[in-house]
């Protein structure tokens, strides 16, 4: 295992696409729900414990070798608003191209095959991860930080937010971080042995509804 690998997979200039999505914060911005340092966290807060955990879930059991079509299924189940869906699979679309490039694999080379357009970008997140040598804790740690990093990094650019002030609130929510990626590691151990009916369900209504309100923007800054 390499802990340098990890590094490369996280590190938000790895190109994945994630830097054109604001996992709805543009939205939360306009509608007034995120207008500062403090509403900020509590939006992040928000999404690391409902999609978050999801996704790490969905990486962490590809991590450990569950099957990537069931899991894309149950992806797709967790994912309400036809509009996600379709960024999920574009990131993972794009992804993939990036993980073959830097880890070449069967198993990437596999799932591309299965998703022509893309599988959801958690499912290649963790596909990814086996690819590079990690371990499920890796894979869910990735999708955490990608699920509170990605609205705090374009909040800078859609408030004017001091850089220092957004990465406080990523630094505080460190502790929980930890607890998400923990969670979702255990409900990867279960789904290899019970299914993936058992991966968190954890929803977040108002970022679905927002999402598609989102799509049909004429003038936006970020594809989600």
């Amino acid at each position: 295992m390499s802990r340098a690998a990890l590094l490369v997979l996280a590190d938000g200039r790895f190109p994945a696409g994630g830097h054109a999505h604001s996992g709805g914060a543009e939205a939360a911005v306009r509608a007034g729900r995120v207008t500062g340092a403090a509403s900020l966290e509590d939006f992040c807060r928000g999404r690391l414990h409902t999609t978050g955990l999801v996704s790490a879930s969905l990486a962490a059991a590809a991590a450990l070798g569950t099957d990537p079509v069931e899991l894309d299924a149950a992806a797709d189940a967790r994912t309400p608003s036809p509009a996600l869906r379709t960024a999920a699979r574009r990131l993972g679309r794009q992804l993939t191209r990036a993980a073959r490039a830097a880890w070449p694999s069967a198993e990437l080379d596999a799932l591309r095959g299965a998703f022509p357009k893309g599988a959801h970008q958690p499912v290649v997140l963790g596909v990814t991860a086996r690819a590079a040598g990690l371990g499920p804790a890796d894979a869910a740690y990735c999708a955490v930080y990608e699920s509170v990093s990605g609205p705090a990094t374009a909040t800078v650019r859609l408030l004017g937010l001091d850089p220092f002030e957004a990465t406080g609130v990523l630094a505080r929510l460190a502790p929980e971080m930890d607890e998400v990626a923990g969670a979702a590691v255990c409900a990867a151990e279960r789904a290899a042995g019970e299914g993936t009916d058992v991966l968190p369900a954890d929803s977040a209504p108002l970022l679905e509804i927002s999402a598609q309100v989102h799509a049909g923007w004429h003038v936006r800054l970020f594809a989600t």
